[in-house]
């Protein structure tokens, strides 16, 4: 393969994984990165200077790892500026979840971060469960054990704010 054809592989991949952006961006501002699109354009130049490491079936889970692990190198930026470290980021936003029904709000902001990150995969990014277990690096069998204790979890949170309303399963009325 000669230098412009492959360059041209290289950009045609790239143009599949940069496609994605918006997700990455959705993904940040949900996470509550104080600048979202800064992340998603740091991720994709991550992604492209790594572009071999990117899978090519699909990107998506490699690429809200690697926002995910500038998300949390904002917060520790952050931190360090609230303890009188200078630092040049915005102070971190609140996990985008003011459009959520309170008990739910509640119910997630109840969780473990790891309990609330599994589920949001699914539920909010869209991801399958074994897309999932690649974006956090466990195999898809302890991601399904997570996220099964994690729906079970929600459940009896969302139970507990949200008393008189039932929640979890449709039951099935006997006539």
């Amino acid at each position: 393969m000669n230098t412009l054809t492959h360059r041209q592989s290289l950009e045609d991949r790239f143009r599949a994984v940069f496609a994605h952006l918006p997700s990455v961006i959705a993904y940040a501002r949900r996470r509550g990165s104080g600048d979202p699109d800064a992340i998603a354009a740091e991720a994709m130049s991550i992604a492209w200077r790594r572009l071999a490491d990117v899978p090519t079936d699909d990107p998506r889970p490699w690429l809200y790892a690697t926002a995910r692990n500038l998300v949390l190198a904002e917060r520790r930026r952050a931190a360090r500026l609230a303890h009188g470290e200078p630092a040049d980021i915005p102070a971190p936003a609140e996990a985008e979840v003011d459009s959520l029904d309170p008990p739910v709000a509640a119910a997630l902001a109840a969780l473990s971060p790891a309990d609330r990150e599994a589920l949001l995969l699914v539920a909010w990014e869209d991801l399958t469960p074994s897309l999932a277990a690649a974006s956090l690096g466990i195999t898809a069998g302890a991601f399904r054990v997570r996220f099964h204790r994690a729906r079970r979890r929600f459940r009896r949170a969302l139970a507990e704010s949200s008393p008189a309303a039932e929640y979890g399963e449709p039951r099935m009325e006997r006539a």
